[in-house]
């Protein structure tokens, strides 16, 4: 790879046209790439930080989730939040980053959006540390879960704690279910898009039909809603003359 990169050299410095943009953007992820191999020759390691494991897509980098199917995956990363059953891209990158410290981005983006902070959070539990309880406290928001301390010696607001955690956790589970709902009807699981704008453009365009389609069903609803009451509201003094 040394002998062969600096040919390459040899050649485009007698040359003297140079190569294309796209070439170019080609050639320095190479060198990259050959950078961080020989640096893990040389120390005797299997990591590097901001490794890149493609030539054509250098944008994407390892992600380690430790599950069972895949201890490694690769793409994007997306932090989303629902309201009112729409989902809302709130951050997007293409490598490992910690989703609790995207909680008051959000919460701040949501006030920015709807002009007053939410009444409630239903996050997961890796967004439940002290800072994120000490934001959400002092702006008067209930965060999902267990609280952090001693339980409440009251028995009666023990139960409505931990009625409250349980209403919590099931309404979170639409967080789950739109990511489901991405990857099995509208090709969230399989990205074939190359171009790191282009593939954040696809994404972001599921997300936005995933919430078209919602719209159409909650019209839906309320047309079919609409019909049945007049339906009911005529037909109901016909079958009262009728008795």
């Amino acid at each position: 790879m040394r002998r062969n990169l600096r040919a390459v050299d040899l050649t485009l410095a007698g040359d003297g046209h140079g190569l294309s943009r796209k070439h170019q953007e080609t050639l320095n992820t190479i060198r990259k790439i050959y950078e961080q191999q020989y640096h893990m020759y040389t120390h005797r390691t299997h990591q590097i930080e901001d490794r890149i494991v493609s030539i054509s897509q250098p944008h994407i980098r390892p992600i380690v989730r430790g599950k069972a199917k895949a201890d490694v995956e690769f793409g994007g990363k997306v932090a989303i939040s629902i309201v009112d059953g729409y989902a809302y891209v709130e951050k997007l990158r293409w490598d490992a980053f910690n989703e609790a410290k995207t909680l008051i981005e959000s919460v701040e983006c949501c006030r920015k959006r709807y002009g007053y902070y939410p009444e409630a959070v239903q996050a997961d539990r890796i967004y439940r540390n002290r800072e994120n309880y000490r934001y959400c406290e002092e702006r008067g928001i209930r965060l999902s879960g267990p609280r952090l301390g001693r339980l409440p010696t009251d028995k009666e607001k023990q139960k409505e704690q931990k009625r409250l955690e349980r209403q919590d956790a099931c309404e979170r589970n639409a967080v789950e279910g739109k990511f489901g709902e991405g990857k099995r009807r509208y090709g969230l699981a399989r990205i074939m898009a190359r171009l790191k704008e282009t593939a954040e453009s696809v994404i972001c365009l599921q997300f936005l039909v995933m919430n078209l389609e919602h719209r159409l069903r909650v019209l839906l609803f309320y047309f079919l809603r609409h019909l049945l009451h007049r339906n009911l509201t005529y037909f109901r003094p016909l079958l009262w003359c009728c008795s």
